[in-house]
């Protein structure tokens, strides 16, 4: 037993070591840049919205994801009565689901917003700002920073985590009367940007229910709506200070 126990914590001792070493080599490959990233809808950027519906028919008791193809700016959005797991990598998963709670916004206005993000790195540590315009007035709102395998992992999936301390304490914004938000939040280590097989992105999520849940987004499509988000660039591509 003795020894079981020693090679555990031999074998703890070298995995740590390893995970320094890879953070230290990502950290000098990409020790100083500056990355401006557009935060846009999920049209904007080809897929299905993925956390708000509008009603299958006319009074029907079953939503479905807004699409491309839905022009009618004044149609009222909804949450999904149950959490819906994302899938934007397939254009056929828009539902239906049974309704949940009216959300209080249109389809127009919502789609009308937009942010800008601004990540910097120098050295060990850096910043990520970010500003919105036209988001749900007066709305509860969380950033995250994830991950998304490439190609996509079948089921779909992302690992989310909260921007800035784990906890989800420091991730946190409202937006005001006029739907402008903004935030800012050091991070240490700097961001990973993306890589050949695994994508690196920012997202900003409404949350309808006015609560957060620290490390947890929250659940999508009843409480939690991914509003703007976008994939950050390749180290190769980001521009140094």
């Amino acid at each position: 037993m003795k020894n079981r126990t020693r090679i555990l914590a031999i074998a703890a001792a070298l995995l740590m070591n390893a995970i320094a070493g890879i953070a230290a080599a990502q950290d000098g490959a990409a020790a100083k840049y500056r990355v401006e990233v557009p935060l846009l809808n999920h049209l904007q950027l080809g897929m299905n919205e993925q956390d708000v519906f509008i009603e299958h028919h006319a009074g029907a008791d079953l939503v479905r994801r807004v699409t491309a193809d839905d022009g009618d700016t004044s149609a009222q959005l909804y949450a999904a009565a149950e959490p819906t797991a994302h899938n934007p990598v397939d254009p056929a998963d828009v539902g239906p689901y049974a309704k949940g709670a009216a959300l209080g916004i249109t389809q127009g206005a919502w789609l009308e917003g937009t942010g800008q993000a601004v990540i910097t790195c120098e050295g060990e540590s850096g910043t990520v700002s970010a500003t919105f315009t036209d988001l749900v007035p007066e709305g509860v709102y969380t950033m995250w920073y994830f991950f998304m395998a490439l190609p996509a992992t079948q089921p779909f999936s992302t690992y989310d985590i909260p921007l800035g301390a784990r906890d989800g304490s420091e991730n946190t914004f409202v937006a005001d009367a006029q739907g402008k938000g903004e935030i800012t939040v050091a991070v240490s280590p700097c961001l990973q940007l993306s890589g050949r097989q695994l994508l690196a992105g920012l997202a900003a999520a409404y949350h309808s229910d006015g609560q957060t849940y620290g490390a947890y987004p929250g659940d999508f499509g009843t409480i939690s709506h991914l509003h703007v988000f976008n994939f950050l660039p390749q180290e190769a591509q980001a521009s140094a200070e």
